[in-house]
Protein backbone atom coordinates (compact mmCIF):
# COMPACT_ATOMS: atom_id res chain seq x y z
CA UNK A 1 0.00 0.00 0.00
CA UNK A 2 1.49 3.32 -0.87
CA UNK A 3 2.41 5.84 1.85
CA UNK A 4 0.01 8.13 1.49
CA UNK A 5 -3.09 6.38 1.29
CA UNK A 6 -5.39 5.28 4.65
CA UNK A 7 -5.71 1.81 5.29
CA UNK A 8 -8.88 -0.13 6.98
CA UNK A 9 -8.00 -1.48 10.42
CA UNK A 10 -10.78 -4.47 10.29
CA UNK A 11 -10.30 -8.05 8.91
CA UNK A 12 -12.43 -8.61 5.90
CA UNK A 13 -12.24 -12.26 6.62
CA UNK A 14 -14.49 -11.62 9.34
CA UNK A 15 -17.08 -9.48 7.77
CA UNK A 16 -20.15 -10.80 6.53
CA UNK A 17 -22.54 -9.65 3.87
CA UNK A 18 -25.70 -8.41 5.09
CA UNK A 19 -26.32 -5.73 2.64
CA UNK A 20 -26.79 -6.57 -1.17
CA UNK A 21 -26.07 -3.66 -3.99
CA UNK A 22 -27.58 -3.00 -7.05
CA UNK A 23 -25.40 -0.68 -9.39
CA UNK A 24 -21.78 -0.59 -8.14
CA UNK A 25 -20.63 2.56 -9.91
CA UNK A 26 -18.68 5.75 -8.74
CA UNK A 27 -21.39 7.39 -6.52
CA UNK A 28 -22.06 4.24 -5.04
CA UNK A 29 -18.40 3.51 -3.89
CA UNK A 30 -18.31 7.40 -2.84
CA UNK A 31 -21.15 7.26 -0.66
CA UNK A 32 -22.72 4.29 0.75
CA UNK A 33 -19.10 2.30 0.56
CA UNK A 34 -17.41 5.08 1.72
CA UNK A 35 -19.54 5.08 5.21
CA UNK A 36 -19.80 1.73 5.48
CA UNK A 37 -16.14 1.21 5.33
CA UNK A 38 -15.68 3.23 8.30
CA UNK A 39 -18.27 1.53 10.15
CA UNK A 40 -16.86 -1.53 9.90
CA UNK A 41 -14.11 -0.31 11.66
CA UNK A 42 -16.45 -1.08 14.64
CA UNK A 43 -16.30 -5.31 15.37
CA UNK A 44 -20.32 -4.88 16.28
CA UNK A 45 -21.30 -4.26 12.54
CA UNK A 46 -19.04 -6.35 10.96
CA UNK A 47 -22.36 -8.38 9.55
CA UNK A 48 -22.85 -5.62 7.66
CA UNK A 49 -20.43 -5.86 4.56
CA UNK A 50 -21.64 -5.54 1.06
CA UNK A 51 -22.30 -7.47 -1.69
CA UNK A 52 -22.42 -6.01 -4.98
CA UNK A 53 -24.58 -7.06 -7.87
CA UNK A 54 -23.59 -5.85 -11.58
CA UNK A 55 -26.27 -7.17 -14.13
CA UNK A 56 -25.32 -5.24 -17.46
CA UNK A 57 -23.55 -6.24 -19.82
CA UNK A 58 -21.79 -2.81 -20.51
CA UNK A 59 -20.51 -3.17 -16.36
CA UNK A 60 -18.10 -6.10 -17.67
CA UNK A 61 -15.20 -3.91 -17.61
CA UNK A 62 -15.29 -2.67 -13.96
CA UNK A 63 -16.48 -5.88 -12.66
CA UNK A 64 -13.08 -7.51 -13.87
CA UNK A 65 -11.50 -4.61 -12.93
CA UNK A 66 -12.67 -4.85 -9.08
CA UNK A 67 -12.31 -8.53 -9.06
CA UNK A 68 -9.03 -8.50 -9.83
CA UNK A 69 -8.46 -6.09 -6.71
CA UNK A 70 -10.72 -8.37 -4.21
CA UNK A 71 -13.47 -5.95 -4.87
CA UNK A 72 -10.94 -3.20 -3.17
CA UNK A 73 -10.29 0.22 -4.49
CA UNK A 74 -8.72 3.53 -3.76
CA UNK A 75 -10.92 6.66 -2.79
CA UNK A 76 -9.47 9.99 -3.43
CA UNK A 77 -11.44 13.08 -1.29
CA UNK A 78 -10.73 16.35 -2.49
CA UNK A 79 -11.17 18.92 -0.06
CA UNK A 80 -12.24 22.51 -0.86
CA UNK A 81 -8.93 23.77 1.04
CA UNK A 82 -7.25 21.96 -1.69
CA UNK A 83 -6.49 19.27 0.81
CA UNK A 84 -6.44 14.98 -0.54
CA UNK A 85 -7.03 12.56 1.86
CA UNK A 86 -6.41 8.80 0.34
CA UNK A 87 -8.95 6.00 1.81
CA UNK A 88 -8.54 2.22 0.58
CA UNK A 89 -11.92 1.15 0.98
CA UNK A 90 -12.68 -2.79 1.44
CA UNK A 91 -16.47 -2.90 2.30
CA UNK A 92 -17.27 -4.41 -1.34
CA UNK A 93 -16.64 -7.75 0.88
CA UNK A 94 -18.72 -9.95 -2.17
CA UNK A 95 -19.11 -9.12 -6.07
CA UNK A 96 -21.20 -10.96 -8.87
CA UNK A 97 -21.59 -10.41 -12.44
CA UNK A 98 -25.35 -11.40 -13.41
CA UNK A 99 -24.11 -12.39 -16.71
CA UNK A 100 -22.33 -15.02 -15.75
CA UNK A 101 -23.28 -15.50 -12.21
CA UNK A 102 -26.97 -14.86 -12.16
CA UNK A 103 -27.76 -17.71 -9.31
CA UNK A 104 -25.41 -16.33 -7.11
CA UNK A 105 -26.84 -13.23 -7.05
CA UNK A 106 -30.51 -14.33 -6.80
CA UNK A 107 -29.25 -17.04 -4.56
CA UNK A 108 -27.87 -14.06 -2.38
CA UNK A 109 -30.82 -12.15 -2.20
CA UNK A 110 -32.52 -15.21 -0.76
CA UNK A 111 -29.84 -15.58 1.86
CA UNK A 112 -31.09 -15.06 5.37
CA UNK A 113 -27.86 -13.03 5.86
CA UNK A 114 -29.31 -10.50 3.18
CA UNK A 115 -31.06 -8.02 5.58
CA UNK A 116 -30.89 -4.61 2.95
CA UNK A 117 -31.19 -4.59 -0.90
CA UNK A 118 -29.53 -1.27 -1.98
CA UNK A 119 -29.69 0.45 -5.07
CA UNK A 120 -27.94 3.08 -7.20
CA UNK A 121 -30.04 2.59 -10.43
CA UNK A 122 -30.13 5.89 -11.86
CA UNK A 123 -33.50 7.84 -12.17
CA UNK A 124 -34.65 6.41 -15.28
CA UNK A 125 -33.62 2.83 -13.81
CA UNK A 126 -37.38 2.71 -12.04
CA UNK A 127 -38.37 2.62 -15.28
CA UNK A 128 -41.42 5.09 -14.95
CA UNK A 129 -43.21 6.68 -17.64
CA UNK A 130 -42.47 10.26 -17.74
CA UNK A 131 -45.82 10.69 -19.05
CA UNK A 132 -48.10 8.88 -17.03
CA UNK A 133 -46.17 8.00 -13.96
CA UNK A 134 -46.55 4.90 -13.83
CA UNK A 135 -44.16 1.68 -14.06
CA UNK A 136 -44.01 0.45 -17.59
CA UNK A 137 -44.77 -2.90 -18.20
CA UNK A 138 -44.38 -2.92 -21.69
CA UNK A 139 -41.04 -2.08 -21.08
CA UNK A 140 -39.36 -5.03 -23.63
CA UNK A 141 -36.39 -6.19 -20.53
CA UNK A 142 -39.43 -5.81 -17.75
CA UNK A 143 -41.95 -8.09 -20.23
CA UNK A 144 -39.02 -10.32 -20.69
CA UNK A 145 -38.51 -10.50 -16.97
CA UNK A 146 -42.28 -10.78 -16.23
CA UNK A 147 -42.20 -13.93 -18.79
CA UNK A 148 -39.09 -15.69 -17.95
CA UNK A 149 -38.86 -15.35 -13.97
CA UNK A 150 -35.90 -17.95 -13.65
CA UNK A 151 -33.45 -15.52 -16.27
CA UNK A 152 -34.08 -11.89 -15.27
CA UNK A 153 -32.65 -9.48 -16.77
CA UNK A 154 -33.70 -6.43 -14.71
CA UNK A 155 -33.14 -5.33 -10.88
CA UNK A 156 -36.66 -6.07 -10.67
CA UNK A 157 -36.67 -9.45 -12.05
CA UNK A 158 -33.37 -10.06 -10.36
CA UNK A 159 -35.39 -9.08 -6.68
CA UNK A 160 -38.42 -10.69 -7.53
CA UNK A 161 -36.96 -14.28 -8.27
CA UNK A 162 -34.73 -13.51 -4.88
CA UNK A 163 -37.64 -12.87 -2.96
CA UNK A 164 -39.56 -16.20 -3.96
CA UNK A 165 -36.24 -18.19 -2.76
CA UNK A 166 -36.44 -16.43 0.15
CA UNK A 167 -40.13 -16.54 1.02
CA UNK A 168 -39.60 -20.05 0.23
CA UNK A 169 -37.13 -21.13 2.47
CA UNK A 170 -38.68 -19.18 5.26
CA UNK A 171 -35.48 -16.44 5.30
CA UNK A 172 -37.39 -13.53 7.07
CA UNK A 173 -38.25 -10.03 5.78
CA UNK A 174 -36.13 -7.51 4.23
CA UNK A 175 -35.53 -3.55 3.40
CA UNK A 176 -35.12 -2.25 -0.28
CA UNK A 177 -33.46 1.21 -0.13
CA UNK A 178 -33.04 3.23 -2.56
CA UNK A 179 -30.34 5.55 -3.23
CA UNK A 180 -30.73 7.39 -5.98
CA UNK A 181 -31.48 10.97 -6.36
CA UNK A 182 -35.01 11.13 -6.67
CA UNK A 183 -37.66 12.61 -4.50
CA UNK A 184 -39.13 10.33 -2.46
CA UNK A 185 -37.15 7.73 -3.58
CA UNK A 186 -38.50 5.00 -1.62
CA UNK A 187 -41.82 5.70 -2.53
CA UNK A 188 -40.71 5.15 -6.46
CA UNK A 189 -39.20 2.05 -5.72
CA UNK A 190 -42.03 0.77 -3.62
CA UNK A 191 -44.33 1.58 -6.65
CA UNK A 192 -42.02 0.33 -9.15
CA UNK A 193 -41.21 -3.45 -7.54
CA UNK A 194 -44.72 -3.60 -6.11
CA UNK A 195 -45.98 -3.48 -9.59
CA UNK A 196 -43.45 -5.76 -10.98
CA UNK A 197 -44.63 -8.50 -8.49
CA UNK A 198 -48.23 -7.85 -8.44
CA UNK A 199 -48.00 -8.47 -12.63
CA UNK A 200 -45.92 -11.59 -12.07
CA UNK A 201 -46.73 -13.45 -8.84
CA UNK A 202 -49.55 -12.41 -6.83
CA UNK A 203 -48.68 -14.35 -3.92
CA UNK A 204 -45.39 -13.30 -3.52
CA UNK A 205 -46.88 -9.41 -3.91
CA UNK A 206 -48.60 -10.04 -1.16
CA UNK A 207 -45.78 -10.95 1.13
CA UNK A 208 -43.82 -8.39 0.10
CA UNK A 209 -46.07 -6.04 1.71
CA UNK A 210 -45.90 -7.14 4.70
CA UNK A 211 -42.02 -8.13 4.88
CA UNK A 212 -40.25 -5.62 2.62
CA UNK A 213 -39.95 -2.05 3.77
CA UNK A 214 -38.96 0.99 1.23
CA UNK A 215 -36.93 3.96 3.39
CA UNK A 216 -36.68 7.14 1.53
CA UNK A 217 -33.13 8.17 1.72
CA UNK A 218 -31.36 11.61 0.41
CA UNK A 219 -28.16 11.49 -0.78
CA UNK A 220 -25.35 13.93 -1.36
CA UNK A 221 -21.70 13.72 -2.34
CA UNK A 222 -20.49 15.25 -5.92
CA UNK A 223 -18.75 12.28 -7.75
CA UNK A 224 -17.42 12.65 -11.26
CA UNK A 225 -16.95 10.43 -13.53
CA UNK A 226 -13.93 8.70 -13.87
CA UNK A 227 -12.42 8.43 -17.39
CA UNK A 228 -8.81 7.02 -18.58
CA UNK A 229 -6.67 10.36 -17.67
CA UNK A 230 -8.06 10.58 -14.31
CA UNK A 231 -7.34 7.12 -13.72
CA UNK A 232 -3.38 8.12 -14.66
CA UNK A 233 -3.90 10.81 -12.44
CA UNK A 234 -5.09 9.11 -9.78
CA UNK A 235 -2.49 6.73 -9.53
CA UNK A 236 0.50 8.92 -9.87
CA UNK A 237 -0.93 11.27 -7.17
CA UNK A 238 -1.44 8.29 -4.82
CA UNK A 239 1.23 6.24 -5.42
CA UNK A 240 -1.22 3.11 -6.47
CA UNK A 241 -1.70 1.38 -9.26
CA UNK A 242 -5.77 1.07 -9.10
CA UNK A 243 -7.62 0.00 -12.04
CA UNK A 244 -10.83 1.38 -10.55
CA UNK A 245 -10.18 4.82 -8.84
CA UNK A 246 -12.91 6.84 -7.27
CA UNK A 247 -12.71 10.23 -6.47
CA UNK A 248 -14.99 13.13 -4.91
CA UNK A 249 -15.71 16.27 -2.73
CA UNK A 250 -15.08 16.30 0.72
CA UNK A 251 -18.78 17.01 1.65
CA UNK A 252 -20.74 13.99 2.44
CA UNK A 253 -24.57 13.81 3.46
CA UNK A 254 -26.87 10.79 3.86
CA UNK A 255 -30.38 11.67 5.59
CA UNK A 256 -32.44 8.62 5.60
CA UNK A 257 -36.43 7.22 6.85
CA UNK A 258 -35.72 5.10 10.10
CA UNK A 259 -38.03 2.48 8.51
CA UNK A 260 -36.31 -1.39 8.40
CA UNK A 261 -37.82 -4.40 8.09
CA UNK A 262 -34.93 -6.44 9.51
CA UNK A 263 -32.37 -4.58 11.42
CA UNK A 264 -29.86 -1.83 10.08
CA UNK A 265 -26.39 -0.87 10.64
CA UNK A 266 -25.76 1.89 12.89
CA UNK A 267 -24.92 4.55 10.14
CA UNK A 268 -25.67 7.20 12.39
CA UNK A 269 -21.97 6.81 14.31
CA UNK A 270 -20.81 7.17 11.03
CA UNK A 271 -21.86 10.40 9.86
CA UNK A 272 -25.53 9.37 8.40
CA UNK A 273 -28.74 11.08 9.40
CA UNK A 274 -31.61 9.09 10.66
CA UNK A 275 -35.36 10.44 10.54
CA UNK A 276 -38.53 9.73 10.46
CA UNK A 277 -39.08 12.14 7.96
CA UNK A 278 -36.52 13.07 4.97
CA UNK A 279 -38.62 15.24 2.83
CA UNK A 280 -37.34 18.52 4.09
CA UNK A 281 -33.85 17.60 3.48
CA UNK A 282 -34.91 15.97 -0.21
CA UNK A 283 -36.87 19.43 -0.82
CA UNK A 284 -33.80 21.58 0.36
CA UNK A 285 -31.15 19.66 -1.96
CA UNK A 286 -33.09 19.49 -5.00
CA UNK A 287 -34.49 23.15 -4.86
CA UNK A 288 -30.94 24.09 -4.04
CA UNK A 289 -28.22 21.83 -5.11
CA UNK A 290 -29.62 20.44 -7.54
CA UNK A 291 -31.71 23.18 -9.77
CA UNK A 292 -28.70 25.45 -9.23
CA UNK A 293 -26.29 22.81 -10.87
CA UNK A 294 -29.04 22.63 -13.79
CA UNK A 295 -29.08 26.40 -14.05
CA UNK A 296 -25.64 26.81 -14.44
CA UNK A 297 -25.18 23.56 -16.64
CA UNK A 298 -26.39 24.62 -20.13
CA UNK A 299 -25.18 28.28 -20.22
CA UNK A 300 -22.06 27.63 -18.78
CA UNK A 301 -21.32 24.59 -21.40
CA UNK A 302 -23.02 27.21 -24.22
CA UNK A 303 -20.47 29.69 -23.15
CA UNK A 304 -17.23 27.05 -23.77
CA UNK A 305 -16.88 25.99 -20.15
CA UNK A 306 -16.12 22.39 -19.36
CA UNK A 307 -15.36 22.51 -15.81
CA UNK A 308 -17.95 23.48 -13.08
CA UNK A 309 -15.12 24.82 -10.62
CA UNK A 310 -14.25 26.91 -14.03
CA UNK A 311 -17.55 28.27 -14.60
CA UNK A 312 -18.11 28.90 -10.84
CA UNK A 313 -14.69 30.76 -10.53
CA UNK A 314 -16.44 33.65 -13.22
CA UNK A 315 -18.16 35.85 -11.71
CA UNK A 316 -20.95 36.53 -13.64
CA UNK A 317 -21.51 32.56 -13.43
CA UNK A 318 -21.52 32.60 -9.54
CA UNK A 319 -23.38 35.90 -8.72
CA UNK A 320 -26.16 34.33 -11.33
CA UNK A 321 -26.23 30.98 -9.55
CA UNK A 322 -25.96 33.03 -5.88
CA UNK A 323 -28.81 35.06 -7.11
CA UNK A 324 -31.03 32.02 -8.18
CA UNK A 325 -30.51 30.25 -4.80
CA UNK A 326 -31.56 33.62 -2.92
CA UNK A 327 -33.95 34.99 -4.50
CA UNK A 328 -35.66 32.55 -6.61
CA UNK A 329 -35.44 29.14 -4.42
CA UNK A 330 -35.14 30.37 -0.55
CA UNK A 331 -38.55 31.82 -0.41
CA UNK A 332 -40.15 28.70 -0.68
CA UNK A 333 -38.18 26.13 0.90
CA UNK A 334 -37.96 26.05 4.33
CA UNK A 335 -35.16 25.11 6.14
CA UNK A 336 -34.83 21.39 7.90
CA UNK A 337 -34.26 21.59 11.68
CA UNK A 338 -30.95 22.44 12.84
CA UNK A 339 -30.31 23.60 9.68
CA UNK A 340 -28.78 26.98 8.56
CA UNK A 341 -29.77 27.90 5.27
CA UNK A 342 -27.26 30.86 4.75
CA UNK A 343 -24.57 28.38 5.67
CA UNK A 344 -25.73 25.57 3.32
CA UNK A 345 -25.57 27.98 0.49
CA UNK A 346 -22.27 29.42 1.10
CA UNK A 347 -20.80 25.93 0.74
CA UNK A 348 -22.41 25.11 -1.79
CA UNK A 349 -21.06 27.88 -3.76
CA UNK A 350 -17.99 26.27 -2.29
CA UNK A 351 -18.42 22.94 -3.45
CA UNK A 352 -19.57 23.90 -7.07
CA UNK A 353 -15.99 26.05 -7.18
CA UNK A 354 -13.86 22.85 -5.55
CA UNK A 355 -10.48 22.92 -8.18
CA UNK A 356 -9.62 19.71 -6.85
CA UNK A 357 -12.96 18.29 -7.76
CA UNK A 358 -13.61 20.09 -11.11
CA UNK A 359 -16.27 18.09 -11.94
CA UNK A 360 -17.72 17.92 -15.43
CA UNK A 361 -20.54 20.76 -16.99
CA UNK A 362 -21.33 17.59 -19.34
CA UNK A 363 -22.31 15.20 -16.57
CA UNK A 364 -24.70 18.39 -15.68
CA UNK A 365 -26.25 18.83 -18.85
CA UNK A 366 -27.01 14.78 -19.03
CA UNK A 367 -30.78 13.91 -19.49
CA UNK A 368 -32.27 17.41 -18.78
CA UNK A 369 -35.75 16.08 -19.27
CA UNK A 370 -35.38 13.79 -16.25
CA UNK A 371 -33.82 16.82 -14.29
CA UNK A 372 -36.13 19.54 -15.27
CA UNK A 373 -39.34 18.24 -13.88
CA UNK A 374 -37.43 16.96 -10.55
CA UNK A 375 -35.42 20.00 -10.21
CA UNK A 376 -36.89 23.23 -11.62
CA UNK A 377 -40.44 22.67 -12.43
CA UNK A 378 -41.93 22.09 -8.79
CA UNK A 379 -40.32 25.55 -7.58
CA UNK A 380 -41.42 27.31 -10.83
CA UNK A 381 -44.62 26.60 -10.17
CA UNK A 382 -44.52 28.12 -6.92
CA UNK A 383 -43.23 31.00 -8.27
CA UNK A 384 -46.07 31.54 -11.48
CA UNK A 385 -48.72 31.25 -8.94
CA UNK A 386 -47.12 33.96 -6.52
CA UNK A 387 -46.80 35.79 -9.41
CA UNK A 388 -50.93 35.35 -10.05
CA UNK A 389 -51.68 36.74 -6.78
CA UNK A 390 -49.79 39.70 -7.20
CA UNK A 391 -46.24 39.56 -6.11
CA UNK A 392 -44.04 40.59 -8.86
CA UNK A 393 -41.76 37.62 -9.09
CA UNK A 394 -38.81 37.79 -11.68
CA UNK A 395 -38.51 34.85 -14.07
CA UNK A 396 -35.31 36.22 -15.95
CA UNK A 397 -33.24 33.68 -14.45
CA UNK A 398 -35.54 30.62 -15.08
CA UNK A 399 -36.37 31.85 -18.35
CA UNK A 400 -32.91 32.23 -19.43
CA UNK A 401 -32.16 28.56 -18.41
CA UNK A 402 -35.17 27.10 -20.82
CA UNK A 403 -33.98 29.32 -23.19
CA UNK A 404 -30.09 28.02 -23.07
CA UNK A 405 -31.51 23.90 -22.84
CA UNK A 406 -33.12 24.99 -25.72
CA UNK A 407 -30.44 25.66 -28.01
CA UNK A 408 -28.35 23.18 -26.59
CA UNK A 409 -30.51 20.67 -27.74
CA UNK A 410 -31.69 22.36 -31.22
CA UNK A 411 -27.98 23.60 -32.59
CA UNK A 412 -25.18 21.79 -30.90
CA UNK A 413 -22.79 24.39 -31.39
CA UNK A 414 -21.66 26.51 -28.27
CA UNK A 415 -20.62 30.39 -28.51
CA UNK A 416 -16.91 29.56 -29.71
CA UNK A 417 -18.30 27.08 -32.36
CA UNK A 418 -17.37 23.95 -31.24
CA UNK A 419 -19.67 21.41 -32.38
CA UNK A 420 -20.88 18.80 -29.02
CA UNK A 421 -22.78 15.60 -29.29
CA UNK A 422 -26.35 16.49 -26.98
CA UNK A 423 -27.05 12.91 -24.44
CA UNK A 424 -30.49 13.48 -23.59
CA UNK A 425 -31.77 9.61 -23.21
CA UNK A 426 -35.68 9.99 -22.45
CA UNK A 427 -36.24 11.97 -25.67
CA UNK A 428 -37.96 10.22 -28.32
CA UNK A 429 -37.65 11.11 -32.40
CA UNK A 430 -40.95 12.72 -32.08
CA UNK A 431 -39.62 15.01 -29.69
CA UNK A 432 -36.53 15.55 -31.49
CA UNK A 433 -38.63 16.55 -34.34
CA UNK A 434 -40.51 19.07 -32.99
CA UNK A 435 -37.32 20.85 -31.57
CA UNK A 436 -36.13 20.85 -35.10
CA UNK A 437 -38.83 22.22 -36.31
CA UNK A 438 -38.96 25.43 -33.04
CA UNK A 439 -39.84 28.57 -34.88
CA UNK A 440 -36.82 30.79 -34.67
CA UNK A 441 -36.57 34.76 -34.88
CA UNK A 442 -39.72 35.15 -33.10
CA UNK A 443 -40.97 39.25 -33.06
CA UNK A 444 -44.33 40.83 -31.63
CA UNK A 445 -47.12 39.63 -29.63
CA UNK A 446 -48.59 36.26 -29.45
CA UNK A 447 -52.40 36.10 -29.28
CA UNK A 448 -54.29 33.32 -28.25
CA UNK A 449 -57.37 32.17 -29.65
CA UNK A 450 -59.47 33.93 -27.42
CA UNK A 451 -58.08 37.07 -28.19
CA UNK A 452 -56.27 37.78 -25.08
CA UNK A 453 -52.91 40.11 -26.05
CA UNK A 454 -50.07 38.91 -24.12
CA UNK A 455 -47.73 41.31 -23.44
CA UNK A 456 -43.91 40.83 -23.97
CA UNK A 457 -40.82 42.35 -22.02
CA UNK A 458 -37.23 42.61 -22.44
CA UNK A 459 -35.20 41.49 -20.02
CA UNK A 460 -31.43 42.26 -20.39
CA UNK A 461 -28.96 39.61 -18.49
CA UNK A 462 -25.43 40.08 -17.96
CA UNK A 463 -25.08 37.12 -18.21
CA UNK A 464 -24.40 36.34 -22.07
CA UNK A 465 -23.24 39.67 -24.28
CA UNK A 466 -25.71 40.67 -26.47
CA UNK A 467 -28.84 38.59 -25.92
CA UNK A 468 -32.12 39.45 -24.87
CA UNK A 469 -34.67 37.24 -23.68
CA UNK A 470 -37.81 37.77 -23.84
CA UNK A 471 -40.73 36.10 -21.19
CA UNK A 472 -44.35 36.50 -21.72
CA UNK A 473 -46.01 37.54 -19.00
CA UNK A 474 -49.55 36.08 -17.87
CA UNK A 475 -51.61 37.24 -14.76
CA UNK A 476 -54.10 34.83 -13.47
CA UNK A 477 -57.01 34.86 -15.72
CA UNK A 478 -54.71 33.86 -18.46
CA UNK A 479 -52.83 30.69 -16.29
CA UNK A 480 -56.10 29.58 -15.56
CA UNK A 481 -57.45 29.86 -19.16
CA UNK A 482 -57.72 25.84 -20.96
CA UNK A 483 -55.89 27.48 -23.67
CA UNK A 484 -55.56 25.45 -26.89
CA UNK A 485 -53.96 26.95 -29.74
CA UNK A 486 -52.43 30.10 -30.13
CA UNK A 487 -51.04 32.10 -33.45
CA UNK A 488 -47.23 31.36 -33.23
CA UNK A 489 -47.61 27.15 -32.25
CA UNK A 490 -44.28 26.56 -32.78
CA UNK A 491 -42.95 29.08 -29.37
CA UNK A 492 -44.91 26.23 -27.25
CA UNK A 493 -43.48 23.33 -29.09
CA UNK A 494 -40.29 23.02 -27.57
CA UNK A 495 -41.46 23.66 -23.51
CA UNK A 496 -44.63 21.25 -23.96
CA UNK A 497 -42.75 18.65 -24.71
CA UNK A 498 -41.19 18.64 -21.01
CA UNK A 499 -42.93 16.63 -19.14
CA UNK A 500 -44.15 17.80 -15.26
CA UNK A 501 -44.35 15.19 -12.98
CA UNK A 502 -44.58 12.64 -15.14
CA UNK A 503 -48.26 13.67 -15.87
CA UNK A 504 -48.38 17.41 -16.71
CA UNK A 505 -46.25 19.90 -18.57
CA UNK A 506 -44.60 23.08 -18.28
CA UNK A 507 -47.30 26.15 -17.34
CA UNK A 508 -47.57 27.79 -20.54
CA UNK A 509 -46.45 30.61 -18.34
CA UNK A 510 -43.09 30.22 -19.97
CA UNK A 511 -43.93 28.85 -23.67
CA UNK A 512 -42.84 32.51 -24.58
CA UNK A 513 -39.04 32.16 -23.42
CA UNK A 514 -37.18 32.64 -26.41
CA UNK A 515 -34.66 34.73 -27.42
CA UNK A 516 -34.95 37.76 -29.85
CA UNK A 517 -31.01 37.19 -31.25
CA UNK A 518 -28.32 35.18 -29.93
CA UNK A 519 -30.20 31.92 -28.74
CA UNK A 520 -33.32 30.39 -30.67
CA UNK A 521 -32.15 32.52 -33.83
CA UNK A 522 -29.90 30.80 -36.21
Amino acid sequence: MANNVNGYSYDRNQVKAGILHFGVGNFHRAHLEYMTNKLLENTSQQNWGICGAMILPCDEHLYHALKKQNGEYTLTVCGRDDSINVYRIGSLVELYWGIEEQEKILDKIADKDIKIITLTITEGGYNISRQTGEFMLDNEQVAHDLNNPKRPQTAFGYVAEGLRRRKAAGNGPITILSCDNLQHNGNTARKAFMTFVENQDKELAAWMKENVTFPNSMVDRITPATRPDDIERLNSQNGTNDEAPVYCEDFIQWVVEDNFAAGRPEWETVGAQMTDDVTAFENMKLSLLNASHTLLSYPSFLSGYRKVDAAMHDERIKKFVRAFMDEDITPYVPAPADTDLEEYKQTLVERFGNRMVSDQVARLCFDGASKFPVYVMPNLEKMIADNANGKNVEFKRVAYLFAAYRHYLKYHTDDNGEVFEVADPWLTADDWKLIKRCHEGFRGKDTVSNDHSLEFKSLHLEFQRNQVLTYKSLNNENINKKRRSVSTPDIRVFYCRIPYHSKRTVPRAIEGCIFERGYGKQ
